[in-house]
């Protein structure tokens, strides 16, 4: 009887120390725990009180700590001051995990660390202690290339140490390591996922990458200097006599070739329904929709057909050899809730042209792809022989595509969710979809254990468009990771276009199909099937 009162007074006291040490520290503690060159600031945030930065509707806050600070302040080669800036919002209900959000564009801004992509709501709000970083740098343009210890942080190493900073200020906070890390992010974001599973492989245990920006320096942005010059030598001129991009190709002119890919290609996977699910059954000839006379309402003109396939075969040098990867025949391009327009075309009625791949993708060209720097190259005059050579001093450092070996990633248990739209206007589903067959030759029949990828048909780049693409993949990441559960498939659920629909997102190649009963707006009516 005495041991036994022992034996269940030292589980008292056990089970008292686990929740003393999960309980958190004073949010005003962290300042002073602040390592030699680190500044912090935090702030207590109540419960319901606020929304991120920026955001006017959706789900308030749960209560947390905001931590916002920046590290190794210094003036760069440029003259100009630098520093690695970062906020971590440390939630009072902690799910034991940390969340490392992604950035995107050229990154340079600390954006709210609220884990809004691939789950439902907010990652903050379902007990995650997330983090983001601005890379490096701040401010939103490519100015910082001519500063190389910025380039090197944008790339890889403000990353690393952010990470690190970020398991460290976790463990003083609640007296405790993180039982599980994750990695979420889209585009830029999606390229920094993919750099952690080949670079720092043991920091994450499961890794979200979503249409990553895998080989962005030399590849897409090349391919955006092509589709550009390809429209724009089609584009009727405006009335200083200079051709006006987005008029290449019109609203309707988009719209025939939407309903064109629809006719030819929407009902091989069950049903026709605005989407096609099952891409590699989709052969579509855009020469279907050239006009036999003059042009009209009805069709498209020879130069504009003749662009479109230009673009959608991808760039290629004088050789023939490919610059980058051609694109799937998906109609998202041609819904005017995709931004295909907007990367490609650009809405500007006169020849001073905002389509993103102009204002974005030029501005990367010009301050941080090619080396050195060189602010008077235009995307309207890349040279397709000569100037690919200008980005091979960056590229190896940037880009993440050659790295199709993830053993160590694998080794450790890691897990990895790749997700594309197959509407997306600056990386190429294609692209992603190579990685993958590159990871399968590598891993061989291991593959799937640890590596998923997943299409979303007619979606654009990262989310919106004429698609199923709200999706939680968090959750299917977690259980993957913490039970064993690999996702045979997720459901996505639709949103602007299709807001009663849900479809499964189905692992590559399988497809979603629609088993021929019940009502198709319901994905409980698909099956995942091979193609």
């Amino acid at each position: 009887m005495p041991f036994m009162k022992l034996w269940l007074g030292l589980a008292l006291l056990s089970h008292a120390a686990l929740a003393l040490a999960q309980t958190p520290n004073a949010c005003t503690d962290l300042p002073a725990q602040a390592e030699p060159g680190m500044v912090l600031r935090t702030e207590r945030v109540a419960a319901d009180s606020v929304r991120p930065a920026g955001v006017t509707a959706g789900p308030l806050l749960a209560a947390h700590c905001r931590v916002s600070g920046k590290m190794a302040e210094r003036v760069g080669a440029d003259g100009k001051p630098y520093h690695i800036g970062f906020e971590l919002r440390l939630p009072a209900q902690w799910n034991g995990r940390l969340l490392y959000q992604g950035g995107g564009g050229n990154d340079g801004v600390v954006r709210p660390a609220v884990g809004p992509q691939a789950t439902q709501g907010y990652a903050l709000n379902q007990g995650f202690a997330v983090v983001t970083t601005d890379a490096g740098h701040q401010g939103p343009t490519a100015d910082f290339g001519f500063d190389p210890i910025a380039r090197t942080d944008n790339a890889y190493n403000a990353h690393d140490r952010v990470a690190v900073m970020a398991k460290a200020l976790v463990q003083r906070y609640y007296s405790k390591p993180a039982d599980k890390s994750y990695f979420i992010g889209c585009s830029g974001g999606g390229r920094q996922g993919m750099m952690f599973t080949q670079r720092f492989p043991s920091y994450f245990d499961g890794v979200i990458a979503m249409a990553p920006a895998m080989r962005v320096s030399k590849g897409a942005t090349i391919a955006a200097a092509w589709d550009t010059q390809a429209l724009q030598a089609i584009a009727p001129k405006g009335a200083d006599g200079q051709p006006v991009l987005s008029q290449a190709l019109s609203d309707s002119d988009l719209g025939l070739v939407r309903q064109g890919i629809l006719q030819a290609c929407d009902a091989q996977d069950g049903v026709a329904d605005g989407l096609v699910s099952n891409p590699a059954a989709c052969q579509f000839d855009v020469r279907q929709l050239q006009c036999k006379g003059a042009k009209t309402d009805a069709c498209l003109a020879p130069q504009q057909v003749g662009a479109l396939q230009k673009i959608m075969g991808g760039a290629r040098n004088a050789k023939g050899e490919p610059l980058y990867f051609g694109w799937p025949w998906d109609p998202g391009m041609g819904h005017p809730a995709n931004d295909w327009r907007l990367w490609k075309l650009g809405t500007a009625s006169t020849a001073q042209a905002n389509s993103r791949h102009v204002f974005l993708m030029q501005d990367a060209l010009q301050g941080y792809f090619v080396t050195p720097p060189d602010r008077s190259l235009s995307i309207y005059t890349f040279d397709f022989e000569r100037d690919p050579q200008r980005m091979d001093a960056h590229a190896w450092i940037f880009n993440t595509a050659d790295d199709a070996k993830l053993s160590a990633f694998q080794a450790r248990g890691g897990k990895l969710l790749l997700a594309h739209g197959m509407a997306d206007a600056i990386f190429s589903p294609y692209e992603s979809i190579d990685y993958y067959q590159r990871l399968q030759s590598a891993h061989g029949a291991s593959t799937p254990d640890f590596a998923r990828l997943f299409l979303i048909p007619g979606m654009g780049h990262c989310a919106g468009g004429a698609a199923t693409d709200s999706w939680d993949g968090l959750n299917a990441l977690v259980n993957w990771v913490e039970k064993g559960q690999a996702p045979a498939s997720i459901l996505a659920k639709g949103t602007a276009v299709y807001p009663n629909r849900t479809r499964p997102l189905c692992p590559y190649p399988q497809h979603a199909h629609y088993q021929g009963r019940g009502d198709p707006e319901d994905g409980a009516n698909f099956v995942c099937r091979q193609p």
